[in-house]
Parts: C-alpha cells; sequence; structure tokens
C-alpha cells in the first residue's frame, strides 16, 4: 500500500508498504481522510517522531473493510473515525477512567504506524462510527473537536457565563464553536492574525483582540465591565497567551490550558500571584479520553457534526494528494500555511 514515511528529520518519502494485518479483535479502515495536526510539524520537521522510519496520521476517518472474528458491533462498509489512543486499559489511571493518564498506552499515528497511508488498522474498542451526513473530511476532523470537548469537560464548563479563548488555530476555533453550543454567554477571542479573527466572528464569537495590535487591557475591560472573563481557555501553547490567561481571568475565574508549550518561559512573581490574589481555578488537559473507553467526547463530536452544529469548511487551508505531503510541509516550514492541511485518499 501507499504511504508517507519518514526516514529522518524533513526526510519524507512516498513508497509502498506492507499493509496491516490485524488481529481477532481488530478492524481494517481503509483510509478516506487524514490531518496534519499541530504535534505531527515537529515530527516530520523537527526530531521528535520517537524512531525510524514512522508513519504518522491520527486524524482521520475511511470505511472499514475487514474485521477480526471477535468483532461484533463494527461491520464491513462502516464509515468511522477512530480514537487514536490504545491505553493498556488495565492499570489504576485506565481503571479510574483516565485513560489520557496510562503510562502503558500505544498510540496510533505516532507509537505506530498511523493513516498517512491507504490502510490502518485499529481495536474495535477504538472505532467511532460518524453519521452518513458527515463527509470523510470533515470526520477526519473528529480527533481535533474531541481535544476541545475535552477541556471544556473537565474545566466543568458553565453555561450563561463569559468566555475567553487565546488562539484561533484549529484548536482554537473548534473550542469556540463547542462553547457556544454548551451555551456560553459571549466569546471573545485573541488572535495576531485578523483573517483567523474574521472566521471566528463566522463562526460565532461576540469579540475579537488582536494582541499584536489592540490595547489588551483596555479591551478586556470594556467588555467584561472590570471584571474579567470567567471562563479562560488557552490553545495556542506560546508563552504570551500562557501568561495572559492569568491577567484576563476574573475573580474566582477558571482557567483552562489546552495548548502545549514548546518553548521555555518565565513565569513573573506578579503574574504568579493573579492565581492567588483571585482565586483562580487553573486545570491542564491532556488529549481527549473518558470513561466509558474512548468517551463522551468522541459521541458528541460526532453527533455535532452530524447535526451541522460544528462546521469545519473555514479551518481547512488545503486538501492535498498524499504525493503532494512533502510540498505541503515546505510550506508550513516558510509559513506559506494558514489552517488544515487534509489528506484525501
Amino acid at each position: 500500500m501507499k504511504a508517507a514515511v519518514l526516514y529522518a528529520q524533513k526526510e519524507i518519502r512516498i513508497e509502498d508498504i506492507e499493509k496491516p494485518v490485524i488481529e481477532d479483535n481488530e478492524v481494517l479502515i481503509k483510509v478516506k481522510a487524514s490531518g496534519i495536526c499541530g504535534s505531527d510539524i515537529p515530527r516530520v520537521l523537527g526530531t521528535a517522531s520517537h524512531y525510524y522510519p514512522n508513519v504518522f496520521g491520527h486524524e482521520f476517518s475511511g470505511e472499514v473493510v475487514e474485521m477480526g472474528r471477535e468483532v461484533k458491533n463494527v461491520h464491513i462498509g462502516d464509515k468511522v473515525s477512530v480514537a487514536p489512543l490504545k491505553p493498556c486499559h488495565s492499570c489504576v489511571d485506565c481503571l479510574s477512567g483516565n485513560h489520557a493518564l496510562c503510562k502503558n498506552y500505544s498510540f496510533i499515528g505516532s507509537r505506530e504506524y498511523g493513516a498517512w497511508a491507504e490502510y490502518v488498522k485499529a481495536p474495535e474498542v477504538n472505532i467511532v462510527k460518524l453519521p452518513e451526513q458527515v463527509s470523510y473530511v470533515q470526520g477526519a476532523f473528529l480527533e481535533p473537536i474531541t481535544v476541545a470537548l475535552h477541556g471544556l469537560l473537565i474545566m466543568d464548563f458553565k453555561p450563561m457565563t463569559s468566555v475567553a479563548i487565546t488562539g484561533m488555530g484549529t484548536i482554537g476555533l473548534l473550542t469556540l464553536q463547542c462553547a457556544k453550543i454548551m451555551g456560553a454567554k459571549d466569546i471573545t477571542v485573541f488572535d495576531i492574525d485578523d483573517e483567523r479573527l474574521k472566521i471566528a466572528l463566522e463562526l460565532g464569537a461576540d469579540n475579537v483582540i488582536n494582541t499584536k495590535t489592540d490595547d489588551i487591557a483596555e479591551q478586556v475591560k470594556r467588555i467584561t465591565n472590570g471584571k474579567g472573563f470567567e471562563m479562560v481557555l488557552e490553545t495556542a501553547g506560546v508563552p504570551f497567551t500562557e501568561l495572559l490567561c492569568l491577567e484576563i481571568a476574573g475573580n474566582k475565574g477558571s482557567v483552562m490550558y489546552i495548548g502545549t508549550p514548546h518553548t521555555q518561559f518565565v513565569i513573573q512573581p506578579k503574574q504568579f500571584e493573579y492565581m492567588n490574589r483571585k482565586e483562580l481555578t487553573v486545570k491542564g488537559s491532556w488529549m481527549s479520553y473518558s470513561a466509558p473507553f474512548p468517551g463522551k467526547e468522541w459521541t458528541l463530536g460526532a453527533n455535532y457534526l452530524g447535526t451541522g452544529q460544528i462546521k469545519v469548511e473555514k479551518l481547512i487551508d488545503r486538501v492535498i494528494d498524499i504525493d503532494d505531503i512533502k510540498k505541503a510541509f515546505e510550506d508550513i516550514e516558510a509559513k506559506r500555511v494558514s489552517g488544515k492541511v487534509m489528506m484525501k485518499f
């Protein structure tokens, strides 16, 4: 089968590799669409791959074409997405329903071959059926949608609250839509790109702040009547916005960190003190799983795609053939990409 295989930093080749062989509890999926995640970028352009050669791709959808003897609830021809985490299901964290915290896990598309290929295999328990009206490209967005939902759920998101979201990349724009669905009173978003802020307005943001040009403190004061935001979600994973969240949160506010920082930064005593003086609740979110595995994040996300409440078309920069993946990464490195790059098979 054809696959995009990474052999070293920036050395990605299109070649034929062996088709996966399924176990009794697994299904084989013919990949129809697969996305490039932000976490794939340091693996391809940097040195973050667990090993070489490797095949990435953990945001994907496809059609079930083969099933193991023990598979009962999945059928040939099903349109599906896949939860890529493969927890051990037997450690204390897994048995407590905290599958994302499992230390004995594997992961489709990083620790084992993923969906930048014509076929991929997965355990039956990882399969999530998609509504018939959802396209394969839309279905490949389910994994990042669940990341947004997981952050909102574990911060105990409250409806009818004032919400701030920093970073209007894929996760930020999905978090915006999920917060809207879950009943936010008003949503203010932050980014440095006016085009991304424009998309945010089209997808339901009430206010936008460009952190490069706007007077942030004055804008926040005006929007919140000087109170700060009740719910703040960080999705960019950059030092400036990681610290900004503590500043713009109101007294007794909740701050959720979804974005993962890749750059060292220093927090000043005054910034740290926001947590004390405002008595903030600060949490982090990792991946997108709950009990029963893979969790309600996945069923909710599939439902919201099916009803059209979550829209992904404006999040796509381009849809490419697998043969064009090297050029796509050249454009990503040169910052000529704004949005999701999706491969269609």
